[in-house]
């Protein structure tokens, strides 16, 4: 059974997004995780909504913020792009639920991982895009949800990739460094897909994905240090 499907019949997800779908299958596939198919994903969507949704926070940055230069208006998209951001937008957006994902992922707390929460939302970006073809439209749609975050924009400490974050969190506390191993990688190049374990002393192994093993590494990191931040 695929977890989500029931969900989509659900205005209120539509009500939250604040966009109303000419198609709807569009919808469903900016849901659908690759573990439900490696064809038929959000993957594509996700590919499009990341550059548009760059465009559109540098684009308000520019203009909201006239006499910052070109290196801390980079710091500030960068701090309202990275996956923590875009976590907090499908957190608001409640997207956990309508997650359409296979019953491994499912089980493996997959609608709460932060890393498919967040492509999700570059995908849903990319799937009112091409249901609408309207920048405009688009842009006001995304800046609704980036609303509470954009009164006091402040450029983050945590700019550096989750992997060398978790590598300084580690040795601040003299613990052993994370060891990644890659235990599986599906598809042919170079639309391959990877899943990484992460082990740490300490830890339950964790898994991360991505379309490169860099990506599936940085997945897991982020993943690991949000637990061990949580506990700190």
């Amino acid at each position: 059974m695929i977890k989500g499907q029931s969900k989509l019949s659900d205005m209120r997800l539509v009500h939250r997004i604040g966009y109303q779908f000419k198609q709807p299958e569009l919808l469903q596939l900016a849901l659908t995780h690759r573990s439900v198919s490696h064809k038929t994903n959000y993957e594509r969507l996700e590919f499009l909504g990341d550059s548009l949704l760059g465009m559109i926070i540098a684009h308000y940055l520019y203009q909201a913020y006239p006499h910052e230069n070109e290196g801390r208006l980079t710091r500030m998209r960068a701090t309202l792009v990275r996956q923590e951001a875009l976590g907090k937008i499908a957190n608001d957006l409640k997207l956990g639920p309508c997650l359409i994902l296979s019953t491994g992922e499912l089980k493996s707390g997959g609608h709460h991982r932060e890393s498919i929460l967040a492509d999700t939302v570059e995908a849903i970006i990319g799937a009112i895009y091409v249901d609408c073809h309207d920048l405009k439209v688009l842009q006001d749609i995304v800046l609704k949800w980036y609303a509470p975050y954009l009164d006091h924009i402040e450029p983050t400490d945590q700019l550096k990739d989750p992997k060398s974050r978790l590598q300084e969190y580690l040795q601040a506390r003299k613990k052993p460094l994370p060891v990644y191993d890659v235990v599986d990688i599906q598809g042919d190049a170079p639309n391959q897909h990877f899943k990484v374990e992460c082990t740490i002393e300490g830890l339950p192994v964790l898994y991360g994905e991505g379309s490169s093993r860099r990506f599936a590494e940085q997945a897991v990191a982020a993943d690991i240090l949000k637990q061990l931040e949580q506990k700190s």
